[in-house]
């Protein structure tokens, strides 16, 4: 079987795994991912029961059942970098024997569902509107250094994309990947929107904002509204779904992204007191995962 190093795989010398410090046994098959570490309690409140909570860092994980169903709840942080180091472990955790440090014969497979917030671009996404990430647009260029990144993506998208876009060749190669299908329509029960999502890789500029610094591209958010392939409109802007979706297509698990729009960049409409309303989504989500 193959073997990991220590200097691939590192683990803590009580067993955990280097970032999220949580043992293999810890971990539920189903598992859902905040940004917020604070929203990990918020999630779990609504658990029958906890059997285990750890905190490091910006990653804050519990596990619990609820109505009868093992689920793991963890913070991921920002950004598409913290996805790499989130997703990578949990397979880790799952696939690799900590013991012997050689992949485990029997493939275990875990389900993925990240809960977030973004910014609509178009005017069926107003603030408010729970948008599944059906296919994401990484601008992060993270897929990029792993092998299997063009059988995993969406090439005729792609092209289109850049083509439309004018894409600089200074920026990361865009690409593109569908969620799991199969999660979308447990999820997604007629009463949320199936989207495109650019995942991007700051706040920002990489999303069109414009603060002291000008943008490289004022038009980009304008070429992003306008674009359309085979149907599909670009509905929103987060940063950590491709990095998920891509990386767990990749080892084999089912992943995918379902926000609330608390801005909608379009009509220049926010919502910056929407905690209460994410609750909703939470309680949607554990019931269908």
């Amino acid at each position: 079987m193959r073997y990991f190093a220590e200097s691939e795989l590192i683990i803590n010398p009580d067993g955990s795994v280097f970032h999220l410090h949580v043992k293999p046994g810890q971990l539920a098959d189903k598992v859902i991912l905040v940004g917020d570490p604070g929203r990990v309690a918020t999630v779990a409140a609504h658990f029958d029961n906890k059997e285990f909570e750890v905190e490091s860092r910006e990653f804050r994980t519990i596990t619990g059942t609820y109505k009868g169903k093992r689920i793991t709840v963890l913070s991921t942080g920002i950004g598409c970098d913290n996805i790499d180091i989130v997703v990578n472990e949990l397979d880790a955790l799952a696939n690799i024997d900590f013991n012997t440090r050689e992949e485990k014969k029997e493939f275990r497979s875990l389900e993925l569902v990240r809960i977030g917030t973004c910014g609509g671009l178009q005017p069926n996404t107003p603030v408010g509107t729970f948008i599944c990430s059906q296919k994401s647009i990484g601008f992060d260029g993270l897929l990029n250094f792993y092998a299997g990144r063009n059988e995993a993506c969406d090439l005729a998208f792609e092209e289109a994309f850049k083509k439309h876009m004018n894409w600089s060749p200074l920026l990361c190669a865009p690409y593109v990947i569908d969620a799991n299908a199969e999660l979308i329509a447990r999820i997604n029960q007629g009463d949320m929107v199936n989207g495109v999502t650019i995942a991007a890789g700051g706040f920002f500029g990489p999303q069109g904002r414009e603060l002291r610094v000008p943008l490289a591209d004022p038009k980009q958010n304008e070429k992003i509204e306008s674009f359309e392939y085979n149907g599909y409109k670009i509905t929103n802007f987060e940063m950590e779904s491709s990095a998920l979706a891509g990386l767990s297509k990749l080892m084999g698990h089912k992943a995918m992204t379902v926000c609330m729009v608390i801005a909608n960049r379009l009509i220049k409409e926010a919502n910056p007191n929407y905690k209460n309303s994410i609750d909703t989504l939470i309680k949607t989500v554990l019931d269908r995962i």
